[in-house]
């Protein structure tokens, strides 16, 4: 890593611990920073903030007490969690006080160049793909995957060496809290409405993700989902150099044409060809052969690498077969926009779809055009009642209200045959029963291995 010496002396505040907040606080101790941590939870249920004091670390538990700011500290690095709303953050911003998140600290001191991928969805797949693609017949140094994708990512980039690429997933959140950082490769797999709760409003969600490319330079490149007019309108506003991709029309970059891939009219691979289905998974491979091209990986190790991806756990992932049903896990699907992208993958007349979670005051009425010839739908959660009236609207005829994700996959195979195709795609968050949808996800992959004991 670079040895920045900004850092030396120099009263740093921070805020939350999670996995990145610990990373930082490490980091900025390392960098000679008079780092104090400020966590929530209780000292004594808190084993990072225990750890972190073994290390000579001061700590403060508990709350967010905002007299913490009259000791004069330089800088706040905020866990991306807490919302500006929060108390301190707001009396620390009337201070003028900087506040960033891990990611801009990761970018001060890499030493080797940083891919940012960001988007509403399609992140984590997206990320996932460019670092294999990136890794596949590489001759020096390692593309390492950091940020939202669960490695902090000024651990990954203390580590990383001149020869790395650090492929970084972003949240909006994350990028509200960067000053300088600038990827050397951008980006933006689309934009669709989402946490406004946090963000207060759509264009201050749009800026938050916008501000990923706000120092590139013409020498950088921003990769941008030509699909969407929002997006083509915004790269009128960037210096960096745009790469389009769609599925849609011919683009100088990558497009989808008469079911082929191609990169600058150059032949890639038959879309069928993907190890994932769905046209939102064409659109995240054409955003990650964007990123291989401009990083001159050979089009035959492109397409050899596509072709075996079979998807990131919880994200249409595919997990094999039971008694000639393929089961396929999308608990990641936690909006209707999501579940909708999963279904437009697959054959309806043989899919049994599970589906339902938190109740967040939503209709689906949005959803019944994609459910429209599925086989079958079991369904779990808050949300059950009404999805059971968007499936009757759908004229789906096979409907199974059920008790959870466990009781959902025994019904599903109930209604199913051999050839069949069963899938998590539940269009809700998962909180009414589940802590996360990763835990959620479990449960349906464990279920389908009590399906498969029960078949030997």
């Amino acid at each position: 890593m670079k040895k920045i010496t900004n850092y030396e002396n120099k009263k740093v505040l921070v805020l939350g611990l999670a996995k990145s907040g610990v990373s930082a606080a490490k980091l900025l101790h390392e960098l000679g920073a008079l780092v104090t941590v400020n966590d929530f939870k209780q000292f004594d249920q808190n084993p990072e903030a225990q750890d972190l004091l073994t290390l000579g670390i001061r700590v403060v538990t508990g709350g967010h007490p905002i007299e913490l700011l009259d000791e004069d500290f330089s800088l706040i690095v905020k866990n991306p969690g807490i919302p500006y709303t929060n108390p301190l953050v707001e009396k620390a911003l009337s201070m003028n006080l900087p506040v960033i998140t891990e990611v801009e600290l990761a970018y001060q001191i890499a030493e080797c160049p940083i891919i940012g991928i960001t988007g509403t969805n399609g992140k984590t797949t997206t990320t996932t793909m460019i670092g294999l693609l990136l890794n596949a017949d590489r001759k020096a140094g390692t593309a390492r995957l950091a940020g939202n994708i669960g490695y902090p990512a000024s651990e990954v980039a203390e580590e990383a060496s001149t020869a790395d690429d650090i492929v970084m997933e972003l949240s909006s959140f994350q990028l509200m809290g960067i000053q300088t950082f600038q990827p050397q490769i951008a980006v933006i797999t689309n934009i669709y409405e989402a946490h406004l709760d946090y963000h207060g409003s759509r264009d201050e969600y749009v800026k938050a993700k916008w501000a990923i490319q706000n120092n590139m330079k013409k020498s950088d490149c921003l990769v941008l989902n030509w699909n969407q007019k929002e997006l083509q309108e915004l790269s009128k506003k960037t210096k960096a150099a745009i790469i389009p991709f769609s599925t849609k029309e011919k683009v100088a970059g990558a497009y989808l044409a008469d079911g082929k891939i191609y990169y600058k009219e150059e032949y890639i691979m038959l879309a069928t060809e993907l190890g994932v289905p769905g046209s939102h998974n064409i659109e995240n491979a054409l955003a990650a052969i964007a990123v291989a091209k401009l990083k001159n990986v050979p089009t035959d190790v492109i397409r050899q690498t596509l072709m075996i991806f079979s998807g990131v756990p919880h994200r249409t992932q595919y997990l094999g077969e039971t008694a000639g049903r393929k089961f396929y896990n999308d608990s990641k699907a936690t909006n209707i926009l999501a579940t909708e992208m999963a279904l437009s993958g697959f054959d309806h007349s043989s899919l049994i779809l599970l589906a339902g979670g938190l109740d967040r005051g939503n209709s689906f009425d949005e959803l019944i055009p994609s459910l429209k010839g599925i086989k079958a739908i079991v369904l779990f959660g808050e949300t059950k009642d009404k999805l059971y009236q968007a499936a009757v609207e759908a004229g789906i005829k096979k409907i199974k209200l059920t008790e959870n994700v466990q009781t959902a996959v025994g019904e599903a195979y109930d209604f199913s045959e051999k050839n069949d195709t069963i899938l998590l795609s539940p269009a809700c968050a998962s909180w009414d029963q589940y802590p996360n949808f990763e835990l959620r996800g479990d449960a349906f992959i464990q279920a389908m291995h009590q399906l498969k004991d029960k078949e030997k």
